[in-house]
């Protein structure tokens, strides 16, 4: 619903620095991928990890693929806070 009402917020009304990091280093790996400012560029590669296809004629994102989203989000990242506190 924020991306609806105001899709150029900053990111962190939504996501915490940890996620944004996180969503970051997950984007670089990609080529060709532009820099991530808004909310909007967030929950678009948050649905993406959902297996949203983010082609030109595509419609938004649904409920479902940014819960997949979402969850697969909330994976990767117990797996880095567990490599943290068992690497370094």
């Amino acid at each position: 619903m924020i991306n609806r009402a105001a899709p150029s917020a900053s990111p962190r009304l939504a996501l915490t620095d940890d996620k944004i990091v996180l969503i970051d280093h997950l984007v670089a790996s990609r080529k060709k991928v532009p820099r991530l400012i808004t909310i909007s560029d967030y929950l678009y590669e948050i649905a993406r990890l959902g297996g949203y296809l983010a082609r030109a004629h595509d419609p938004p994102p649904g409920n479902i693929v940014i819960w997949r989203g979402w969850t697969r989000l909330m994976d990767i990242k117990i797996g880095a806070n567990a490599i943290r506190k068992t690497c370094g």
